[in-house]
């Protein structure tokens, strides 16, 4: 095994590997924070370039890309309150807020300091949790998904803002969007109406980029109001990272960036789940283990810390059932297996028997696509912050033209234009009704996962009661029913303590 480590040290480390790396991270980084051109698209695109080269020297690169898009999506998430990827949706709700603030510089820096460390720890658990964690994974059936599922929904219940049944409300309307379309098991369709503009569906980036895109800069679009001039640009302030206090928040408090860590791996390991379930999943629970979870949403270092350490660490958890069991853990893993399969090398239990040096490569070039990460992020960061002083009418129509480009490069097709600003509309009206707009896309992310699984569980067996008898299962249905609890719970209180506040400031 040394000498396979040794190996694998002098594949990656070579300076020409090195080089084609840190472009990769770079790629990714720059593909991820434009809205709608997703880490899946962006590996997808790399993989044509890596089949003339080694295999280890191929991986790398796409390990690279994978590690930046990751991280990407933070730059547009705080600086436009655009989610650049799925996977930076809970990021905007600190990392924006402390922009418009006037920290810009703090929120980025935040940010990439938690994705590195994020990513880190997922790098240790992966190499010496690998073959228990994709066993326990691997024995998941449809009932322990769908429970898993319906303990990420209770998120929602965090999630709602000032009024618990408007959050419910637009949990609901999201869930109901992943209705449209055909079908997940059958294929056929329903609920849409005839008409076909609906016939394939509404793709969940059409609603995350029209829900966060369009109603945000349909906002950025309104006349000034009181009498008060609206500033030029859309983020102003403090540009400087702040590198010596942001050090301090992330790693002088451990707890957060470790359990969010721990979270991703998890959420990572589990096929199928995904970077955008770890994400929200890692940002509720750091609010609710926080002394004062009434400041996040409002600019709270604690929440992009979560939420960025959160997503970044899934890149190793979805590591996991690939490396031991030859089981892809995302679209993005299975674009990495077939780079590796191409070049003759078979991906099941007995790689890192038949092919320890490229595993070792692997953990390697993670480590290093990291630091690739920090360093790089931290300079494009200074480049991003003088962007924003453009003025609106410029940059508007520039995020605008985007927007529609990575939708329409989706599926090709013309139909997702239309649905891009029927739900940027929508969304809009949404926002200025006070409905908060995250437990809409948190229902189109897991709705149609909760109900696939559904149905393969009752068509693998008619007894409902194997939910609550196979003790996984029983003890995530559990764990739903207490946060579901505890949400109410806490939110009353708030209500509570917000209305004693209020009746005192009258007196």
């Amino acid at each position: 095994m040394t000498d396979a480590f040794l190996l694998a040290l002098g594949g990656v480390m070579t300076p020409y590997t090195l080089a084609l790396m840190a472009v990769a991270t770079l790629a990714g980084i720059v593909s991820a924070a434009i809205p709608g051109f997703t880490i899946t698209m962006a590996i997808v695109l790399t993989l044509p370039l890596t089949f003339a080269m080694p295999p280890m020297q191929g991986v790398a690169v796409m390990l690279s890309v994978y590690v930046g898009g990751l991280s990407g999506g933070l730059f547009s998430a705080a600086l436009l309150g655009i989610p650049g990827t799925p996977s930076a949706v809970a990021t905007t709700f600190d990392a924006f807020p402390m922009a418009r603030k006037g920290q810009p510089g703090k929120a980025l820096s935040l940010g990439l300091l938690a994705s590195f460390v994020g990513s880190l720890i997922s790098i240790v658990v992966l190499i010496m949790a690998a073959p228990p964690l994709a066993l326990m994974a691997v024995k998941l059936g449809p009932w322990e998904y769908f429970a898993l599922i319906v303990f990420a929904l209770t998120i929602i219940a965090s999630l709602v803002g000032d009024s618990l049944l408007r959050g419910l409300i637009a949990g609901l309307i999201g869930i109901g969007l992943a209705t449209v379309g055909p079908d997940p098991i059958m294929g056929r369709e329903r609920f849409t109406f005839g008409y076909e503009l609906l016939a394939a569906g509404i793709p969940f980036l059409v609603v995350l980029i029209g829900m966060y895109a369009m109603s945000q800069l349909l906002s950025e679009l309104e006349p000034a109001r009181g009498g008060k001039p609206q500033p030029g640009s859309l983020i102003s302030g403090d540009m400087r990272p702040h590198l010596l206090d942001t050090v301090k928040q992330v790693i002088l408090k451990p707890v957060n960036v470790v359990r969010s860590s721990l979270i991703g791996v998890f959420i990572g390991a589990v096929p199928g789940a995904g970077s955008s379930i770890s994400n929200l999943l890692a940002y509720d629970q750091a609010k609710r283990a926080s002394k004062h979870p009434e400041t996040f949403g409002n600019g709270e270092p604690e929440g992009v810390v979560a939420s960025e350490s959160g997503n970044s660490s899934t890149v190793g958890g979805s590591l996991i059932p690939l490396i031991a069991l030859g089981i892809p853990g995302s679209p993005a893993d299975a674009v990495l297996m077939a780079a590796i399969m191409v070049h003759g090398i078979s991906v099941g239990p007995r790689l890192i028997l038949d092919n320890p040096d490229l595993v070792y490569g692997m953990f390697i070039s993670m480590a290093v696509a990291s630091v690739f990460m920090l360093f790089i992020g931290l300079i494009l960061m200074r480049a991003f912050l003088r962007l924003l002083n453009v003025p609106k009418y410029i940059v508007v129509p520039v995020v605008l033209a985007c927007c529609a480009i990575g939708t329409y490069t989706l599926n090709n097709r013309i139909s997702d234009l239309y649905l891009l600003a029927c739900v940027g509309v929508a969304g809009y009206v949404l926002r200025k009704l006070d409905y908060p707009l995250a437990p809409l896309v948190l229902g189109v992310v897991l709705g149609p996962i909760a109900e696939t699984n559904l149905r393969r569980a009752f068509q693998t067996s008619d007894e409902w009661t194997l939910f609550f008898t196979r003790p996984i299962s029983a003890i995530l249905l559990t764990l739903a029913a207490v946060s579901i609890v505890y949400s109410i719970i806490s939110y009353l209180r708030r209500r509570k303590a917000f209305s004693s506040r209020t009746n005192a400031s009258l007196e």
